[in-house]
């Protein structure tokens, strides 16, 4: 009997720095461990310091019962921060570290954990390839696996350069962006302007059509927020979720992008209709907008869901 398909997640594990408490979070990580909460094999890829911040991370691969074949423990860089400073008016100002642990994933390392999985799905970011050392083992990961590949690009302003997306973009089967990242786009790959008159919904269209095309996607899909979002397949399908339940209140909408990432990726290795994953995804992203964080500290949270799609 083969072992089920896993999905490998490859990327930053990090803590998010306030002044009062440091909370584990890296978009890939987030993503592992909603997974992990619905019970899917997956198998993370990322790289942590012997420090305490380590240590918490560590503590969230035993919450949530992962495997600890892809973590690697590196004696002289420290594990991922990002230093968060509360701004005015609610808001927060973000400092990415650089030189982290997380820019350091090894590539015999890496292969050696993914000996004993079978990917199925191969999940990466842009984050973890701001230094060479991350980005030549992620490259030779991806020519190596026959798994789907899926990019969330996540764009992290001053991280990652245009040439570092062009590259992901050739990589990926399918690539998930928001609106903000998806006009980063239009203006890399079009010369279309942020002051320039805004594209009517048929040249929107139209537009990502033409990213399928010269990056070779199988499908492009956007995320919109509390308005849902739209799927762009390479055979010209186009689905609109906008009749997304609304969450009862939104505390914040930190994780959010990864909620829908991490269901969208579980109704491809169950084998879900892919309007029923894209529904369940946008729909859990929002209520993950409605608790405090990028994953519930409350492991009870995830019951509901999967009584809901048993």
């Amino acid at each position: 009997m083969n072992a089920p398909a896993t999905t490998v997640v490859f990327g930053e594990a990090l803590v998010d720095d306030f002044t009062t408490e440091q909370v584990v979070g890296g978009a890939p990580f987030n993503v592992a461990r909603h997974l992990a909460a619905f019970m899917a094999p997956q198998l993370m890829l990322t790289r942590i310091g012997q420090d305490k911040p380590g240590q918490a991370v560590r503590a969230e691969f035993e919450r949530f019962a992962m495997s600890e074949a892809g973590l690697q423990c590196d004696a002289i860089e420290e594990t991922g921060r990002v230093l968060v400073e509360r701004g005015a008016r609610g808001g927060h100002r973000f400092t990415i570290l650089p030189n982290q642990a997380y820019d350091f994933i090894d590539r015999g390392q890496a292969e050696a954990a993914l000996e004993h999985a079978q990917p199925g799905i191969f999940y990466f970011g842009t984050l973890a390839q701001r230094h060479e050392r991350s980005r030549a083992t992620l490259m030779a990961l991806l020519r190596a696996t026959p798994a789907l590949r899926y990019l969330d690009l996540n764009l992290r302003e001053g991280q990652v350069e245009e040439r570092i997306v062009t590259r992901s973009l050739q990589e990926a089967n399918i690539a998930k962006i928001n609106e903000e990242e998806l006009q980063a786009m239009f203006g890399w790959y079009f010369q279309i302007k942020p002051d320039d008159p805004a594209l009517a919904a048929d040249e929107v269209h139209a537009s990502c059509q033409a990213l399928l095309q010269m990056f070779s996607l199988d499908a492009l899909i956007v995320t919109l927020g509390h308005r849902g979002s739209v799927y762009f397949g390479a055979d010209g399908q186009v689905l609109m979720h906008r009749d997304n339940p609304a969450p009862p209140f939104v505390i914040d909408t930190v994780g959010a992008g990864d909620a829908f990432s991490a269901i969208f990726l579980l109704g491809k290795m169950r084998g879900w209709p892919l309007d029923v994953s894209l529904a369940r995804a946008n729909e859990f992203a929002g209520a993950i907008c409605a608790i405090p964080g990028a994953v519930p500290r409350d492991l009870g949270f995830y019951d509901r869901w999967m009584r809901k799609w048993r």
